[in-house]
């Protein structure tokens, strides 16, 4: 091995190793590893942000607006409407519903498929009466299969059939080059987990979309001077809660948390109450003892701005907040915290809740266990539920901003539905013209962003949020680096390593080989990070075993779409960790089977199709 090649080598173990400790975000880390080639020497300095320019890049970012456009204008809710059945059993409506997410996902987004499919499966769930959870998995898992089966389905695949040009190919692989295959998979895969996988989704207690299990539900409410409670003992104002089946867990007094206080105890004015209670109980909670939430909008008469704790400063932006918290049209809405979203390691106070939005915080579930922190300066991580009040317009605009999926009703509102013929004849003429040659699908999906903010499908306003930009990042600088392994020789020398010490040369046994390992590094870092790792070793396999690339590209583009063993492998599993009350270990007991079943049904696919 030279000097490069166990540089890059290194580089490579150590990017690796920092995605599956997951101590950073991907992009920070892809990054890291783009600088410390070009400070090594193996990525000359002016191709170091050439990833950026690259066609994949720019596809992933156009589908990704596109798919923002088929969100907003409502064309899965007219699918949803169509296809689920309204009065059928479990297994006819989990078939319908996990199809309909697969068809979805090899066209858009699938996580913005998933978070769009979400809501209905929570309400499927509450209509049927099974654990969320049951319904969750083989939905995340069924968009996850649907994404293998197209060139937009997933960036793997765009990965992939960037490395194929650099291998000698004249172009990529095209739009449907993976649907045989990855049709074939998808297709078994979700009949595998409709009609028998999901029995083996463990049955957990945070299910139906009413609201946490009993007892999860944490809000913090301050007794006024005028209160009622003032001068009562905890023991006299638990009796008084009674009727509302609530009760006290802790108290704060001066900014010390009593987790677990006297009964005998004497409230007093300023000290603030943690109840638990039922979210339908909350309400006559604060009234039958004149209490509030903490840092709640005042009334008029008791605004002083004099350094309150737990207030926000008396502004303008807070006067106009107390008008629309103090509103009729308040309600009560479950959130889940979605994969990246703005909300992820920070806490309502960062975000100036009730001042800027006029929203209240009322509980945070993570997996399915309630945070005894305190509310305003918990840390929210991806995949928690929110309990949120306010009107339903500062709720829905709060979860488009902050990335967060409405789970207990559907709170964003469907625009005019004239938009859902242009979304979908845009992003049909893109598909098209990308399929048939007309131009390189970089173009096709460029236009159609163009054509989205023209006519009003995206406004050009939300477009550049509409796109993943750590996943842009990721894929940018993971380009330049596998690039690197492949220009030093070093994917040559593990696929050497791979093939002759493992494998023993044998064709076949290289071909899954790869594939396992794909598969295994996509179940604990990015999924188009592992693409771009192993694609270069799968070419270097290929050519020491002097055979055609394309379907060991194929097996790293099928491992690197089957990430179903944990809740960091895909953005779907984390998302549906909250929601389904699920934890770390659940997921590998539908997983691991399936996994299986893709292998024995992808490598004589693979053999079929694309012949060595």
């Amino acid at each position: 091995m030279t000097p490069e090649q166990a540089i890059v080598s290194a580089i490579l173990v150590a990017t690796i190793a920092a995605f599956i400790w997951d101590r950073w975000r991907h992009d920070m880390v892809a990054l890291a590893g783009l600088l410390a080639c070009v400070a090594a020497g193996v990525v000359p300095t002016e191709e170091a942000f050439s990833g950026f320019g690259h066609p994949a890049v720019i596809t992933v970012g156009c589908v990704l607006v596109l798919s923002r456009g088929l969100q907003t204008s409502g064309v899965v809710d007219i699918l949803a409407q169509r296809v689920l059945p309204q009065s059928a059993g479990v297994v006819l409506t989990l078939v319908a519903l996990t199809s309909l997410a697969a068809v979805l996902s090899a066209f858009m987004n699938n996580v913005g498929a998933m978070a769009l499919l979400m809501p209905v499966a929570l309400q499927i769930a509450s209509r049927l009466k099974v654990p969320a959870g049951k319904i969750l998995m083989p939905l995340s898992f069924g968009s996850i299969l649907g994404g293998m089966t197209t060139l937009i389905g997933t960036p793997p695949n765009l990965i992939v059939s960037s490395f194929r040009t650099r291998n000698g190919a004249e172009e990529g692989f095209g739009m449907f080059d993976f649907t045989p295959v990855g049709l074939g998979i998808a297709a078994i895969g979700v009949a595998f987990v409709t009609l028998i996988g999901w029995r083996l989704v463990p049955t957990r207690e945070r299910a139906g979309v009413e609201g946490f299990v009993t007892g999860t539900y944490l809000t913090e409410a301050r007794i006024p001077e005028k209160s009622k409670a003032a001068g009562m003992s905890l023991r006299e104002i638990e009796a008084a809660l009674e009727e509302a089946d609530a009760q006290v867990v802790g108290l704060i007094h001066n900014e010390v948390r009593i987790p677990a206080p006297n009964p005998y105890r004497e409230a007093r004015a300023g000290d603030i109450l943690v109840i638990e209670a039922e979210p339908e109980a909350l309400a006559a909670v604060l009234s039958t003892l004149g209490l509030t939430l903490v840092g709640d909008i005042l009334k008029d008469e008791e605004v002083t701005g004099d350094g309150n704790k737990d207030q926000e400063p008396v502004t303008p932006e807070y006067i106009e907040a107390r008008k629309i918290i103090q509103s009729e049209n308040v309600t009560l809405m479950e959130l889940a915290v979605m994969p990246n979203s703005y909300l992820a390691e920070r806490s309502v106070t960062d975000v100036r809740l009730r001042a800027r939005y006029g929203i209240n915080l009322l509980a945070i579930s993570r997996q399915g266990r309630r945070s005894m922190s305190r509310l305003r300066t918990t840390n929210i991580m991806e995949g928690d539920v929110l309990l949120m009040q306010g009107t339903p317009e500062a709720l829905s605009e709060f979860a488009a901003q902050f990335g967060c999926v409405p789970l207990a009703e559907r709170g964003i509102r469907l625009p005019d539905r004239s938009l859902t013929v242009k979304a979908t004849g845009i992003m049909l003429l893109a598909v098209s013209g990308a399929a048939f040659g007309l131009f390189p699908a970089a173009i096709m999906f460029a236009a159609g962003v163009l054509a989205s903010m023209a006519l009003g499908v995206v406004s050009p306003r939300v477009v550049y949020d509409a796109v993943d930009w750590p996943v842009i990042i990721l894929l940018a600088a993971l380009i330049p680096v596998g690039g690197a392994v492949e220009s030093t020789g070093a994917a040559a020398v593990i696929a050497d390593l791979l093939l002759h010490e493992i494998a023993q040369g044998y064709p076949v046994t290289t071909l899954v080989l790869i594939l396992i390992v794909t598969m295994t590094l996509s179940d604990f870092m990015n999924n188009a990070a592992t693409a771009a790792v192993m694609c270069p070793i799968a070419i270097g396999a290929a050519n020491q075993l002097g055979l055609n690339a394309d379907p060991f590209l194929m097996a790293v583009a099928v491992g690197a779409s089957c990430a179903f063993l944990t809740p960091i492998g895909h953005q779907n599993n984390t998302l549906i960790l909250g929601p389904g009350g699920f934890r770390f270990g659940d997921y590998w007991r539908l997983g691991l089977p399936l996994e299986i079943l893709v292998i024995a049904i992808s490598v004589p696919m693979i053999l079929l199709v694309w012949p060595l």
